[in-house]
């Protein structure tokens, strides 16, 4: 079933024509990747299907009764209004309907009147079957997978970074009960581990997402197709990102092969024409010239009609200039500490960082990542411990947030005066990083994030550099530019530190992988992708270990009742005892919940009461099988 159909949209500003016929069709519980270079129209489509903006030509439909949940822009709330109180705001009309329930109690209590009880019945099952019992439930699930910590709930929203913002406004918009999500750049501002999290809830969400990202490890977990808009026209694909990639580079090379078939057609009648005027001119023959100028009008037809030829991305055309090591040693930290007031950041870190190495240093947002790679570039000191920097080491830093000393000036001005370079140079240089035309004329202040990436990229390829440290490199990027910086750091021989949380970056890049976690380092020799199967064999070894006793004595009396049938026997009538007592309270409390269906706040408790008891039988059920398997194992032996 189609949710969403666009047809022959058309969007103007001014004279820019963005969105140019633009067709899709998104059927139900798809998961759609909108993908295309910063500027592209994504974000108007997005405005358009939420009817933000207007279209000037084309139509739109959205299925009927479909509530759409859209992250793109942050609400204003009240400035004492408490994150809490933000993700609770998901729930206005449970709110309004648990307050209409309430009322119509009171009035029940006083008439009990039919038309009234059987309304209130109605509406309590619906209240039920979107989850108005299970509210805080709900909230306490997204918190925890976001990392929205009680500390973190309790502050004022206006209080929040631009980041933490984002992450309460996405916390709110899944605990909405939407049939369609709209996401706009949605890993933004996550860790790794929320990102995991919200891949999870995505691939199980019973509705329809359609999302902006530059996060191609992202695409590839949760898309089942991909739409790019490209010169003001969406092509789709089906697949994730990897698969849209492939097709996309097979479609380029198909419109390629039908240029160069059409351009040899349109150079063989060029020829033909010559010919047939050369002739009518030697003959003085008017039949000839008259069927070359028929010719002509054929030719002209084929040229308006050519298909144009297909771009292939200009990539950046510069590289690093290395400089060779004169020892292995590039960078050695010894029990370095590091507080901000009472906050412990590190704690006693130690690592050695060798000539050709490529670490990804990794954790939780606020673990500390890029106070270690201040304290390793000079900008900032260790409370404590050792910093040694290898004596030929020549460094460049390319941080998070990226500032010039005069803003105010345009990019050409920035590059000349820095560099001494007279216009025609500067104008190659930045050419090299596809600043061109009149984009050397932007100011420093006006460019977006990942523009003032590439303008610093510019400056730190201008010298010799054998390490790099790099802050959250690919932000603010979009993929073309991505695959830009991905190309010059391959050719980089030297050593690459880095923090991010891109995972097909660091896929491509990390052969070490160093993870912060309460203060302390933890060293990984081997790639992502290893290190993920390590940490997941890690957290299920940790899982066991805290679902076995913890005493020897108590673990003795578990081999010892393992060994013996009659123990497990007797064990396995206890649970069919306390399995059958259970299904008989949960018989009673669907009885009393029939008889109660009126009574709001006793309702309220026996749901609450069947669903403790139906965790209850469920776990039951499981040590029942578990038991019952260990005895047809002694009885096979």
């Amino acid at each position: 079933m189609s949710e969403i159909v666009l047809q022959d949209i058309h969007k103007y500003y001014g004279a820019n024509h963005v969105l140019k016929g633009v067709s899709l069709e998104i059927y139900e519980n798809s998961v759609v990747g909108l993908v295309g270079k910063n500027g592209s129209g994504k974000t108007t489509l997005f405005k358009i299907i939420t009817g933000e903006e207007t279209y000037d030509k084309g139509d739109l439909m959205i299925a009927r009764g479909r509530r759409i949940g859209v992250l793109d822009q942050i609400p204003d709330y009240d400035p004492e209004t408490t994150v809490y109180e933000v993700l609770q705001s998901a729930f206005e009309d449970l709110f309004e309907m648990k307050a209409k329930l309430r009322e119509m109690e009171e009035e029940m209590a006083k008439n009990s009147d039919t038309a009234l009880m059987n309304k209130y019945g109605a509406m309590l099952t619906e209240f039920e079957n979107r989850g108005g019992f299970l509210i805080q439930t709900s909230i306490n699930k997204v918190c925890n997978g976001l990392n929205i910590d009680e500390d973190m709930q309790k502050q004022k929203f206006s209080l929040l970074s631009g980041g933490e913002k984002t992450r309460v406004n996405l916390g709110r918009i899944i605990l909405m009960d939407c049939h369609i999500l709209l996401l706009d750049e949605p890993t933004n501002h996550l860790d790794i581990s929320s990102v995991e999290w919200l891949e999870e809830y995505l691939q199980s969400f019973d509705g329809t997402v359609i999302v902006i990202s530059h996060d191609r490890y992202f695409l590839d977990r949760v898309a089942n197709k991909i739409i790019e808009l490209e010169d003001g026209v969406a092509f789709s694909y089906e697949g994730n990102y990897s698969k849209f990639a492939l097709l996309k580079e097979q479609r380029r090379i198909e419109q390629l092969k039908h240029y160069e078939q059409e351009q040899r057609k349109i150079k063989q009648l060029e020829q033909a024409v010559k010919r047939m005027h050369d002739w009518a001119n030697r003959a003085d023959n008017p039949k000839l010239h008259k069927r070359a100028f028929g010719m002509e009008k054929r030719l002209e037809r084929l040229r308006k009609n050519a298909v144009p030829k297909p771009k292939k991305e200009r990539k950046l055309s510069q590289t690093f200039r290395s400089q060779n090591f004169s020892s292995s040693e590039v960078v050695f930290l010894k029990n370095i500490c590091k507080s901000f007031g009472d906050k412990n950041i590190l704690n006693n870190v130690n690592l050695l960082i060798k000539n050709n190495d490529r670490i990804a240093l990794l954790g939780d947002n606020g673990s500390g990542k890029t106070t270690l790679l201040k304290i390793i570039n000079g900008e900032l000191k260790a409370d404590v411990g050792v910093v040694r920097i290898g004596p030929s080491v020549k460094a460049a830093y390319l941080p998070q947030m990226v500032f010039f000393e005069r803003p105010e000036l345009t990019i050409l001005e920035i590059v000349q005066r820095s560099l001494m370079l007279n216009e025609e140079r500067a104008r190659n240089l930045l050419a090299g990083f596809n600043f061109t035309g009149d984009d050397v004329y932007k100011t420093a202040e006006s460019l977006s994030g990942g523009e003032k990436s590439r303008l610093k990229l510019c400056f730190l390829m201008q010298n010799d550099v054998n390490l790099l440290i790099l802050d959250e490199p690919t932000n603010h990027l979009d993929i073309a530019s991505r695959e830009w910086m991905e190309e010059v750091l391959d050719e980089f021989e030297g050593t690459i530190l880095f923090v991010s949380h891109d995972r097909y970056f660091i896929r491509k890049f990390a052969r070490i992988v160093c993870e912060l976690e309460d203060g302390k380092l933890y060293y990984f020799n081997g790639d992502y992708e290893e290190y993920r199967q390590w940490r997941q064999y890690e957290i299920q070894q940790k899982q066991q270990a805290d679902n076995q006793e913890p005493t020897r004595e108590k673990r003795t009396d578990n081999r010892k009742k393992k060994q013996s049938p009659k123990a497990l026997e007797k064990r396995l009538s206890k649970i069919e005892d306390e399995i059958s007592e259970t299904e008989n309270k949960l018989i009673e409390i669907e009885n009393d919940m029939e008889i109660h269906s009126a009574d709001y706040e006793k309702l309220s408790q026996l749901l609450v009461d069947k669903q403790e008891l139906e965790l209850r039988h469920e776990e039951l059920l499981k040590d029942w099988v578990k038991i019952q398997n260990t005895l047809e194992e002694y009885t096979s032996n």
